[in-house]
Order: structure tokens, then C-alpha cells, then sequence
């Protein structure tokens, strides 16, 4: 089929595009929806606005708005406008969305693509999360933490590429303390600096960390776009 990716430059999105390849679907087009707060319940937050140069090195045309609101309604009134011209544009037949066990955000998505007569894929729906986790090592993915919000969590995590036994040592803490290992329920948020879909990785150069005890957030300022570098404004 053809179809439209949710995206947000976490791991999750960018796994689920690649999966949907090796099924033999065509991804058309990236719909990026850039959240008021990091307070949404359905949408990525952090440095969302970097998912542009992810689309440039993935080759992936991308459709994006702003939101003024972080109701969930009103984030789904705009999602569907925007897969409306997806479905114009670029003749999509439905949308693949990197979720993995959240019920509430399927729902959403499904009602959606339902009232535009588009179908959903969710290659990703209910995988178990340490296998997973080691699957997108094992396909080359590299991938930062630009979020932490959990006990278990500190800020020594922000901006470090996870490697395999990073994942055994969270394997350890999520159940110590009881978060999602996969980071579906918030716990952290990721972005992906390379993988098999990229032309080109994206090497940080500049950030910065704000931490507050509890919860931290990695903001990305500055970015090598392999021949070229870009300053994020």
C-alpha cells in the first residue's frame, strides 16, 4: 500500500517506516503534527522540530502544522486535515504509526483513518519490549534519549547513543522501577541520529541539558548534516 508515516524522529516512527518497507509498502510521506507542550497525551514533543532534516536524509517528503492546543480532540481535528491532503496529494491508501501497546492512542488514530476512508498498519503492535528494543540495534539503528521523566532515569542519559548493553542496563532499571522499557508510557523520548533509511546520519554538535531533578530535557541547537551544518533556529 501506499502510505502516509505518523512522525515524530523517536525511534518508534522512524522503526515502523522501515518495517513497513520490508512489507513491501511505499512510504509516500512523513505528517508531523508539532504539539503546543510537551503536555499532549498523543504527540512527541521534544526537538520535534529537527524531524525536517530526518525527512531530507530519509528522502521522505514531509507535511507539518503547529498546534494551538494540547487537547487531544483538537490534535485529532488537525491530524485528520492533514491526512486529507496526504490523501490528496499523494494518493495514500492508509497511514503506518509506530505504536506499541497504547490503547488509547490506537484508538485515536483508528477513528481517524476511519472517517477518511484510510487504513492503519502498527508493524510494531504489542512486539515484547526487550526483544524489540535489541531488534532496532540489531538493524543499525543509533538513537539518543532527548527526554527522561522517571525515577531510574537521570540526566546522564540525555544525548548518549544506546547501545546493546545500554539496553540490558535499562532492562535492569525498568524493573527496578517499574517504567515501560520501550518508553511508550512517556518515560523518555528518542531521536534517531542514523539508520538503514538515512542517505546521511545526523552527527549533534551543539546542546544543552536542562534538569530540574526529575525530569530532563536534551534541547538539540545545532546539527552536522553530513556535508553541511545547520544551526536549529
Amino acid at each position: 500500500m501506499k502510505l502516509a508515516a505518523l512522525f515524530s524522529g523517536g525511534k518508534d516512527s522512524t522503526y515502523s517506516i522501515y518495517k513497513a518497507r520490508q512489507d513491501d509498502h511505499q512510504i509516500k510521506c512523513l505528517v508531523t503534527l508539532f504539539p503546543k507542550s510537551p503536555d499532549s497525551q498523543l504527540l512527541h514533543f521534544p526537538n520535534v522540530e529537527l524531524t525536517k532534516f530526518q525527512s531530507e536524509t530519509m528522502k521522505i517528503p514531509q507535511i507539518t502544522t503547529e498546534l494551538n492546543s494540547n487537547e487531544a480532540a483538537e490534535e485529532m481535528n488537525v491530524l485528520k486535515a492533514l491526512l486529507e491532503k496526504a490523501k490528496q496529494d499523494f494518493q495514500i491508501d492508509g497511514i503506518v504509526h509506530g505504536g506499541i501497546s497504547s490503547e488509547f492512542q490506537k484508538k485515536y488514530f483508528e477513528n481517524v483513518c476511519k472517517e477518511i476512508g484510510l487504513k492503519i498498519v502498527s508493524p510494531l503492535w504489542k512486539t515484547n519490549p526487550k526483544e524489540y528494543m535489541n531488534e532496532i540495534i540489531s538493524s543499525g539503528f543509533q538513537f539518543i534519549l532527548t527526554s527522561v521523566s522517571s525515577d531510574g532515569l537521570d540526566e546522564t542519559w540525555l544525548g548518549k547513543i544506546i547501545s546493546r548493553s545500554d539496553i540490558s542496563k535499562l532492562s535492569k532499571l525498568s524493573d527496578k522501577f517499574g517504567f515501560n522499557l520501550n518508553f511508550e508510557g512517556g518515560e523518555a523520548e528518542t531521536f534517531v541520529v542514523d539508520c538503514p533509511l538515512y542517505s546521511y546520519p545526523l552527527k549533534i554538535i551543539k546542546s544543552k541539558i536542562t534538569w530540574d531533578g526529575y525530569r530532563g530535557v536534551l534541547q538539540i541547537d545545532n546539527i552536522d548534516l553530513g556535508i553541511k551544518k545547520e544551526v536549529i533556529k
